[in-house]
């Protein structure tokens, strides 16, 4: 007799297939030795770790032309990220011990932020955000903004417009040595990989 269980486990293993052809298929989601620092830890776990790290670096005067150019920089970084920019300017705007969490990968320090970042450009055809707002409270910035890619492997080549929140933390020199997006990737990527992005429909479906 076919029990719950089986279809349990199909679903499982059918998933974990998946998202293999999707690791392979999409360059920004394939493991790297740049991003094996922080594997198998807990998002959650390595964001809070980042924020009491940096809870004593000392940051740019509020208000200050030091504080205006950290914001400026890192906008215009990300506005019209590309290959380029990316091997450029990634270790001008994060400092060396920079921690990233973009809900699809967790890294640590500069150098495999700026590997990670020539990795997703190579995956696209273009990427432009669009920074609606800008808070701060304390050390923190957020930064409001809406994005619009086309990835060569995913959706047909088709805009994907999304929004999301990113919160920043600068150092004294005005470099980002915290950056943690807030942002539905499944919007933003999964919804658009085959096999994929039709059971996360099923399963939205079913809530």
């Amino acid at each position: 007799m076919f029990s719950p269980n089986h279809s349990y486990r199909a679903f499982f293993i059918f998933l974990a297939c998946a998202l293999s052809l999707a690791s392979q298929s999409i360059p920004l989601l394939k493991a790297s030795p740049a991003t094996t620092a922080s594997q198998g830890k807990n998002p959650v776990s390595a964001f809070q770790e980042a924020m009491v790290a940096t809870a004593s670096v000392q940051v740019p005067p509020h208000g200050s032309i030091a504080e205006q150019d950290a914001i400026s920089r890192f906008e215009r970084f990300l506005a019209h990220l590309d290959e380029k920019m990316a091997r450029e300017e990634t270790k001008k705007v994060y400092a060396p011990d920079s921690f990233l969490n973009d809900t699809l990968k967790t890294l640590h320090g500069s150098s495999a932020i700026r590997d990670y970042f020539i990795k997703t450009a190579q995956g696209l055809d273009s990427m432009s955000v669009t920074f609606d707002d800008v808070a701060t409270s304390g050390r923190n910035y957020y930064f409001r903004w809406t994005m619009e890619t086309r990835m060569k492997k995913l959706a047909k080549g088709k805009t994907i417009r999304t929004i999301g929140v990113t919160l920043v933390r600068f150092d004294r020199e005005g470099r980002v040595i915290l950056h943690q997006d807030f942002w539905d990737s499944a919007q933003g990527v999964w919804d658009h990989v085959p096999l994929i992005g039709p059971t996360i429909r099923w399963i939205q479906s079913q809530l």
